[in-house]
């Protein structure tokens, strides 16, 4: 069964023709913002699987043990960078014994695999009854028992992607893998993060595949060697069957591809069909097209994917057929078929669609990843798909993308422009280049240590590289070596050998032509090589060798000292302009390996220890200079995780950094943020292991939070005459579209902010006040809307800092930092004061923010004090100090200020606070009243618990963190422009984008109700996100017009699973 993406005839995919005409620009920008919501999803589901669920295992396809062993090291490395939730198995499963089968095949003997895996979990799980549930060996023949197994898979949620195989032609990816080749696309938003690989991506667009799912058991499969550029949760999949995801691609396309016809009959809604299967064509011919019905209405064919989803019933029935499928392979491995050609005889299984689903043998085939060379990047509707399948497409995909897009330069050790000569287009990742070194345009440079004397030329490919700095007296101190444009350039580390390999050939050079079919080594065609290099056939190819003669088998590399294999490089690809009659019998009598015995023959382990340490030893470079020359502002406990990889003395480097911060500390104390440099300090000692000592430090005293305006005095901004009097300040509540966390100590101190809120009544009122009267008799009475009464005598034990349980602590505050109890205002006559907030407790309108700012304007009302709004805001921030609550300043701005307003900050002390009101039109704010609904979640939140998460990760320079805080006060500057212009629908979607960076910040500010709400609210929705830090209380939602916000209000409130509050709301303008 398919499922087709185009409109009504598509998976819930809205695309019209003008789309599909869209430009170049705008689909590089497309694949930029579609990425970046993928990659917020992962993230979201790693750090809260409860909330956003992750796939239970996700296995990878092999193509031998030890290709296996290094998937394995990868999977573990990209566990412990957070790109795979801890509870999320991974396995890596080779072909039986070495043995190419297919992706069919190895889609059963992946499944079985994982079963077995599982087994000892079943077993536990059945009490080990008298059944038995071992699972049997490998090599074994025997079923794998059903029942309880097969119960057991059907709940889980897999995620199988194929990535065995030899990337023929990308054959300097066949160390790595082409599934983990760098990718560094968005690598800009974490620069001292890992180097994003090609895996990284395809596990952030499947992470959305996953809600397609919802709580029913599957299997969804993807290829390793193509990015599918679609946001996966919109699928909609059909129930208790399999079916491949397709896209509509215009007739010359489809003469070159594979084509899928569906059938006539199908499921049709208005937004997706779901068709069976009547064939699958392999370039077809137009007329082949028309004979089999493969025309759509509009003219285009659908285009096979690869990307196939099981689930249900059919997904029973798969794991049935797994459980008991091992003497048929190991049957078609005896009879040396490839086994996707014969695999029809078992992949037929019975599903709930009246009668039985075949896959099969054309539609197992399209499994295979040598069926996909064609799959290139292009305007395919909403689906792009980006193809790895040669080394000019990846340049292309490097080159051929936005600049914000990809990260050219990603930790990496770069000399100045005045040493070295290394183009601006150049992508150089986790490498080290010395100086003297030049880069052409376009190249890539990964993982890689080039040393003086080293010419790349453009558009060329360097990985795994490492040229010695000394030559130890091998060659002549001059030595040179250049790799001319458009060639590869890599090292194989060989198994059982100390040496390793140096191996090149041409960029568009493809390994499997032969040299009756063109072949060419390094750009040249085979018979030039041989005539200009003096080399017989014989003595690349042994004439016993019944294959075609090609790069893939020629013995052509040699096993040399290291700077010997360069020199011999520069012959081989003839670029030699001095005397090399020496180097034909050198080359002759080396020991020599083609690109397939280099394949068999990788010692992954070594490469694999070999990558840790050199990345580690760059980490280790780049935190040793962010301390020694810079304001730490890298996120060095990211570092350290790094550095800690090193096999011997990583402990030791982050030891040595840890002795160099008293000296920082004292150099740099005018400049460097003291909470900046005890968690410097903490991060170091928590890579040392010295957990202990670390929480002894964010414990003392020298390390606790102090009032941001500490050195300001109070002394002149109080009245110093007394009168008995009364005065009333009501205020009303905030609600901020975006922009919140830039208004947060300590970034607001450091970084500019900016925020778009608007004042608002609730329910006809203003909900926040206080009473504040003079008495007679000493000393001060307090009241509160909740019963509480103290009345304080001696007002000297009023002093900081307070219990957090202190029912009285805001009221306390508010008579220190307004000076009265420190100026002995209140020596003859006391004070009575009553609050009350006429909103639910946690409610994230900024409620205690708004009344520590009414009782702070009160007291300076009532003794003649500076009670102007930029004076009482200023006070409040350093009363949240005395607090404890360590708030910003967008809530007491929010209700000190009528309406809507963009305020911006400007780090320094004191804070300077431009506050710009928004001149609304009367239609503006009448269609923000009919169109916004403000809903009481009805779930408690505390924001001090979510801001202690987010200033730790800040005070750590947590990038992420960072570029997110940035995002959100851009937002505010579009999100001021669109009001203006009295766009609410684009507000929606920025309020939209400021909810998801909010869960970046901390996925823990919403929860299963909130997100539950949300989905049930989006059919109706521009936008929506909570208000504050999140974490619960009040929610805005903003209707796509007043009839969907009247609608979607009847619905919340009939339905009785929602118990929340929708209340009526103005904009306060007075």
């Amino acid at each position: 069964m398919e499922a087709d993406s185009n409109g009504e005839n598509g998976i819930k995919m809205r695309i019209s023709r003008r789309s599909r005409r869209r430009s170049k620009q705008k689909e590089r920008d497309e694949v930029g913002e579609l990425l970046k919501k993928s990659w917020y999803h992962l993230r979201l589901s790693v750090r809260h699987p409860s909330r956003v669920p992750t796939w239970d295992a996700i296995v990878l396809t092999a193509a031998s043990p030890e290709q296996a062993r290094l998937y394995d090291w990868q999977l573990n490395r990209a566990k412990r960078m957070g790109r795979i939730s801890p509870s999320t198995l991974t396995l890596s499963v080779p072909d039986p014994h070495g043995h190419r089968i297919g992706s069919g095949a190895a889609t059963l003997n992946a499944i079985h695999a994982l079963a077995a895996h599982y087994n000892d979990e079943v077993a536990t799980t059945e009490n080990n009854n008298s059944s038995g549930y071992s699972m049997q060996h490998q090599n074994s023949n025997n079923d794998v028992p059903l029942t309880p197994m097969v119960s057991f898979m059907a709940k889980k949620h897999i995620l199988l992607l194929h990535a065995g195989g030899d990337s023929k032609r990308v054959p300097w990816a066949n160390p790595m893998g082409k599934v983990f080749l760098p990718l560094p696309y968005l690598a800009a938003d974490d620069p001292d993060g890992p180097v994003p690989l090609l895996f990284d991506h395809i596990l952030a667009i499947a992470s959305c595949a996953r809600q397609a799912f919802k709580n029913e058991g599957g299997l969804f499969i993807m290829t390793g060697d193509v990015l599918p550029c679609f946001d996966a949760s919109t699928m909609v999949l059909p129930e208790d069957t399999s079916c491949i995801i397709t896209v509509p691609i215009t007739l010359d396309i489809a003469s070159n591809h594979g084509v899928i016809v569906a059938s006539q009959s199908g499921i049709t809604t208005k937004n997706f069909s779901v068709s069976l299967v009547d064939n699958l064509l392999q370039k077809p011919s137009v007329d082949e097209l028309v004979e089999n019905k493969a025309i759509l209405d509009d003219g285009r064919s659908l285009l096979d994917t690869g990307i196939i989803a099981v689930r249900g019933q059919a997904w029973v029935e798969l794991v049935k057929l797994s459980c008991s499928c091992r003497p048929m392979i190991l049957e078609l491995l005896k009879s040396r078929k490839e086994a996707s050609t014969d695999i029809r005889i078992v992949l037929s299984f019975t599903c709930v669609c009246n009668g039985y689903m075949s896959l099969y043998e054309d539609l197992v085939a399209a499994w295979v990843p040598a069926k996909h060379e064609w799959l290139q990047k292009r305007p395919l509707d909403d689906l792009s798909f980006l193809h790895f399948g040669t080394s000019s497409e990846v340049l292309d995909h490097l080159s051929g993308v936005g600049s914000g897009l990809v990260g050219r330069r990603h930790l990496c050790s770069i000399p100045a422009t005045t040493v070295s000569d290394i183009a601006a287009s150049a992508v150089v990742l986790s490498s080290k280049i010395a100086p003297g070194v030049s880069v052409g345009e376009d190249s890539l440079i990964y993982d890689s240590s080039i040393s003086n004397g080293i010419q790349i030329g453009s558009q060329s490919i360097v990985v795994g590289i490492n040229v010695p700095g000394d030559k130890g007296g091998l060659v002549e101190d001059s030595f040179r070596f250049m790799l001319p444009d458009r060639h590869c350039l890599w090292e194989v580390p060989l198994v059982g050998c100390t040496d390793r390999v140096i191996v090149y050939c041409g960029l568009h050079d493809n390994p499997k032509n032969s040299l009756s079919r063109n072949g060419t080594f390094c750009g040249k065609p085979w018979k030039k090589v041989l005539l200009d290099l003096g080399i017989q056939e014989s003595d690349l190819w042994s004439s016993t060798v019944f294959q075609d003669r090609c790069l893939w088998n020629a013995k052509i590399f040699p096993v040399l000292p290291y700077f010997e294999m360069l020199t011999m490089a520069t012959w081989l690809m003839g670029l030699s302009d001095q005397k090399t009659n020496y180097l034909l019998p050198l080359w002759k009598n080396a020991s020599r390996f083609s690109l397939e015995e280099l394949h068999r023959s990788i010692d992954f382990t070594r490469m694999c220890i070999g990558s840790s340490n050199h990345q580690a030893d760059l980490a280790a470079g780049i935190a040793k200079a962010c301390i020694h020359y810079g304001m730490l502002g890298r996120n060095l406990s990211q570092l350290c995780e790094e550095i800690l990889q090193m096999e011997v003395s990583g402990v030791e480097i982050c030891k040595d950094f840890l002795d160099l911060c008293p000296k920082l500390q004292e150099q740099n104390s005018k400049i460097l943020p003291r909470s900046r440099a005890y968690q410097v300090q903490v991060d170091l000692l928590r890579a040392c292991s010295d957990e202990a000592t670390a929480k002894h430090l964010l414990e003392s005293p020298a390390n606790t939070s102090t009032p941001a305006f500490q050195k300001n005095k109070f002394d002149n901004c109080v009245g110093q005459f007394f009168h008995p009097r009364m005065v009333k300040v009501e205020l009303p509540v905030r609600v901020d579209f975006v922009g919140g966390w830039s208004d947060t100590p300590p970034w607001s101190l450091e970084r500019a902010g900016c925020v778009l809120n608007m004042a608002i009544s609730l329910d006809g009122s203003l909900p926040i006040g206080t009473i504040i009267q003079t008495k007679e008799t000493a000393g001060v009475l307090i009241n509160d809307d909740a019963g509480n009464q103290l009345h304080v005598e001696d007002l000297t034990s009023i002093a900081s800092p307070f219990d957090s349980n202190d029912p009285f602590r805001l009221v306390k505050s508010a008579l220190l930092v307004t000076g009265i109890i420190h100026d002995n205002i209140l020596v003859s006559m006391g004070l009575h004061i009553r609050t009350w907030a006429n909103v639910p407790r946690g409610s994230g309108l900024g409620t205690s923010s708004i009344l520590a700012a009414a009782v702070v304007k009160g007291l300076l009302q009532i003794t003649d004090g500076d009670e102007s709004n930029e004076n009482v805001a200023r006070l409040v921030l350093v009363l949240e100090q005395l607090m404890g609550a360590g708030g910003g300043w967008q809530d007491q701005i929010g209700g000190l200020y009528p309406g809507i307003k963009y305020t911006a900050s400007f780090p320094g002390i004191p804070l300077q606070l431009q506050v710009i009101p928004l001149l609304a039109s009367p239609q503006l704010i009448l269609e923000l009243q009919q169109r916004l609904l403000v809903v009481f979640t009805g779930q408690v939140r505390l924001a001090n618990q979510v801001l202690l998460k987010v200033v730790t990760r800040y005070l750590q320079r947590d990038n992420l963190l960072i570029s997110s805080i940035k995002r959100l006060t851009e937002l505010a500057k579009i999100g001021r422009e669109a009001l203006m212009n009295c766009d609410i629908d684009e507000l929606g979607e920025i309020m939209l984008e400021a909810w998801r960076l909010h869960q970046e910040l901390d996925p823990f500010c919403s929860n299963e109700f909130v997100d539950r709400l949300f989905s049930f609210a989006d059919p109706y929705c521009s936008g929506y996100k909570l208000v504050g830090a999140g974490g619960g209380g009040f929610a805005l939602i903003l209707a796509k017009d007043a009839d969907c916000a009247k609608e979607l209000r009847q619905s919340l409130e009939a339905d009785s699973s929602f118990d929340v509050k929708i209340y009526d709301w103005n904009v306060f303008l007075e």
